[in-house]
């Protein structure tokens, strides 16, 4: 009995793994988070047992809590895919899950994704490393209303300057800006918002720190740095 935790990648199904693609055709029980992941869960067998965890119309999200019990008891039971978008360790809580299931004596077996910390700036033409304006690159969770977490230091990130990447923080990222102009940021720092990454759907918008793109639909990661003026390609994901 194994729970596998199966990085999904930003959302495009052929940017899976073989061996994500592989386990997700085989699957019998198959958990993922929201219905934006339609698509790669479609690749399931017709017949296999599905559970969708996150916020969809007429049902709430489960609490993280909530989905580590569900992934005990169907693990107990057999094999589990249990879809994570990204990489299962980048910001998408797969290692409390792999904890609370060790703990729970099952087995975890993890398959790397492409986070969206790489695949949402690159699918928006910015290199996060580019010598001539950013030598570092720093990923930080931007949901930082955990109580049980240390919230970022963000006059810290600011005075480290590179290239910074935000993944989750949507909805708080006008405070976020703030405090990175508190601590030294400059205001005219580029900000890019990239929407739905690799998707069909994908959106970039550009700004800086004083003046933010518009809002974008989730999930939507954020890059600041001279790097996020960058458009460095002419075709979208699905243009090839």
């Amino acid at each position: 009995m194994t729970v596998h935790l199966v990085g999904a990648g930003p959302g495009d199904p052929s940017l899976l793994t073989v061996a994500a693609a592989e386990l997700i055709r085989q699957a019998r029980v198959l958990v993922y988070d929201r219905p934006s992941m339609d698509a790669i869960a479609a690749l399931a067998p017709a017949d296999a047992e599905t559970h969708v965890v996150g916020l969809r119309r007429g049902h709430r999200a489960l609490s993280q809590p909530e989905v580590n019990d569900l992934l005990v008891e169907l693990g107990r039971r057999g094999d589990v895919v249990r879809l994570k978008s990204g990489d299962p360790f980048v910001a998408s809580r797969g290692g409390e899950e792999a904890v609370a299931l060790q703990n729970a004596g099952i087995a975890v077996n993890v398959i790397p994704g492409v986070s969206a910390a790489l695949a949402a700036p690159a699918a928006a033409g910015i290199p996060l490393m580019l010598r001539q304006n950013s030598v570092t690159a720093t990923f930080v969770d931007g949901n930082d209303d955990d109580e049980h977490a240390e919230p970022p230091d963000w006059h810290a990130l600011a005075r480290l300057g590179g290239t910074l990447v935000i993944l989750t923080g949507r909805g708080r990222i006008r405070r976020i800006a703030a405090k990175l102009i508190e601590g030294g940021r400059a205001p005219d720092t580029p900000i890019a918002a990239i929407s739905a990454a690799s998707r069909a759907s994908q959106q970039v918008l550009r700004g800086t720190l004083s003046t933010l793109p518009a809002p974008l639909p989730p999930p939507v990661t954020f890059v600041v740095g001279e790097a996020a003026a960058l458009e460095l390609t002419c075709t979208s994901p699905k243009a090839s």
